[in-house]
């Protein structure tokens, strides 16, 4: 059993839209094949059938020449094939343990009892085995973005896979994780194993891949040895043109200091934190994961309270006890994890863009919907959603559209100081060109931007400043023009900065 995978003329819809129209894909054994295109293009919904989550519409699959149906997930995992979900799928109450045995717990000698001691030294054993820095009885309500995307890793690596799927495996990792994972990558490759890698970073794709598939409108647009396809190719099969100008052009002037946060301690582990960021300017802060750029940003929105230090809105006192108040003084916060504590995903997209807004919109008491779907409609075209209407369910759009809701959220509610904490994670190449732009569009309206980036080209390319962060203090702040990428690192992870 080789893992030669075809799957033939796979055809896909959900009710009038057609997701994949006649798809047909070849994975050979020993190889890295990267499936790109841009949200939408049907790259999940074709993974997700081979992974027995959905039934295709017409098309077929083959394992080593081998005709197969997959009913269900457990089919799937029984014929060897492994995915690892761009959406992370934990029992956030159970601990690391129990979520990487779930379903395939250890049993104990006595019925109906497990042996859990078994179970949690193959969690150490495995995290060993692997580089990983886990605590195998966390909670996973505990653990943050990267920390869950390990443990959903771990999961697929301990299953006994020949076919192994990862969707954006990636998106909330370290660079040293990333780089661990890529290492486990070559290893499974050199055993034989078929890698299908989705990923929005070309760089990965370059990096790792063997064979390169591109979809665009749920059709094969492309498909190639990778020595045949360089980044600018890939991309127009994906976009269907040239991407030129990946980062907007900016004028940068920025005006008067808005926002100043002063020696912020807090609970979360920052220290002494001091910054300002200007009107009209795009302020970037780096570091590694942990360092404490997501915990400065919940500070400044009132999530987590101070234990000491003060806020200044153009030079006054500011008082920022929740996140109400930041709202009211016009800052707004894009979460990294826009499905757990940004959007309400189960709603219509329309209401996640006026449900913090109905005062501002005069509805404080009394919902006037028609009035509503001309306000969604309206912000939805500023931000370039593409929905068929503000009543589709906001789980139902692609992550750069989920993103745009957000935007479009603090556009309406007039947002003068803009924190964007990974921004542009999980969404595709096209899909970040738009968010750049809007971005850009925002400081040169005189709002001032605090964004948050685990890519450092992203930050060159956008960013007047760049402020990097270490162990929750601010090591550095630099002026993008007069700095490196091999300084912001040097900054972010030798102990002791530069003078």
């Amino acid at each position: 059993m080789t893992g030669e995978l075809q799957m033939r003329n796979i055809v896909k819809t959900f009710g009038p839209v057609k997701a994949l129209q006649g798809v047909t894909f070849t994975a050979r054994p020993g190889t890295v094949h990267a499936l790109c295109g841009e949200n939408g293009a049907g790259k999940s919904t074709l993974m997700k059938i081979l992974a027995g989550v959905f039934e295709p519409d017409a098309g077929e699959i083959y394992l080593d020449g081998q005709k197969r149906t997959f009913s269900n997930p457990g089919d799937a995992l029984e014929a060897g094939i492994s995915m690892l979900y761009q959406e992370l799928d934990l029992a956030e109450d159970l601990t690391v343990t129990e979520n990487l045995f779930l379903g395939r717990e250890i049993r104990g000698r006595i019925p109906f009892i497990l042996n859990r001691k078994a179970m949690i030294d193959q969690t150490v054993e495995q995290c060993r085995l692997y580089g990983f820095e886990l605590n195998p009885l966390a909670p996973v309500r505990t653990l943050t973005a990267g920390q869950c995307q390990i443990v959903e890793l771990l999961k697929a690596l301990m299953r006994s896979a020949r076919i192994f799927v990862m969707d954006e495996p990636t998106s909330s990792l370290t660079e040293a994780e990333a780089q661990r994972l890529f290492e486990i990558i070559r290893r499974l490759r050199g055993l034989g194993m078929t890698i299908i890698y989705i990923s929005h970073r070309m760089e990965e794709v370059a990096r790792l891949a063997d064979e390169i598939t591109v979809l665009r409108d749920g059709a094969v647009a492309a498909s190639a040895p990778a020595s045949e396809m360089d980044i600018p190719t890939v991309v127009r099969h994906m976009v269907g043109r040239e991407l030129k100008d990946y980062y907007p052009v900016r004028r940068s002037n920025p005006g008067a200091v808005l926002f100043e946060a002063d020696n912020l301690k807090t609970a979360e582990g920052i220290e002494g934190v001091s910054f300002a960021v200007r009107s009209g300017e795009i302020v970037g802060m780096a570091g590694l994961v942990g360092a404490g750029r997501t915990e400065t940003a919940r500070a400044v929105f009132g999530v987590q309270p101070l234990l000491q230090g003060a806020f200044r809105w153009q030079g006054k006192p500011l008082v920022i006890a929740s996140p109400a108040d930041a709202i009211r003084q016009g800052i707004a916060y894009l979460t990294e994890d826009r499905k757990r504590t940004g959007l309400c995903t189960i709603l219509p997209a329309g209401w996640n863009i006026t449900l913090p807004n109905y005062p501002r919109i005069g509805m404080r008491y009394l919902l006037r919907l028609r009035k509503e779907q001309a306000i969604c409609e309206e912000y939805g075209r500023k931000v370039s959603v593409r929905w068929s209407s503000p009543g589709v369910r906001a789980a139902d759009l692609s992550g750069g559209n989920q993103q745009k809701l957000l935007i479009a959220r603090w556009l309406m509610a007039q947002s003068q100081f803009l924190i964007f904490d990974e921004p542009t994670r999980g969404i595709d190449v096209g899909a970040k060109r738009e968010v750049y732009q809007m971005l850009a569009d925002l400081a040169e309206q005189g709002k001032a931007v605090l964004m948050i980036s685990s890519e450092l080209p992203e930050l060159f390319g956008l960013c007047d400043r760049i402020l990097v962060m270490r162990r929750g203090r601010l090591v550095a702040d630099l002026e993008t023009r007069k700095t490196t990428p091999e300084e912001v690192m040097h900054y972010a992870a030798v102990e002791e900065p530069r003078l």
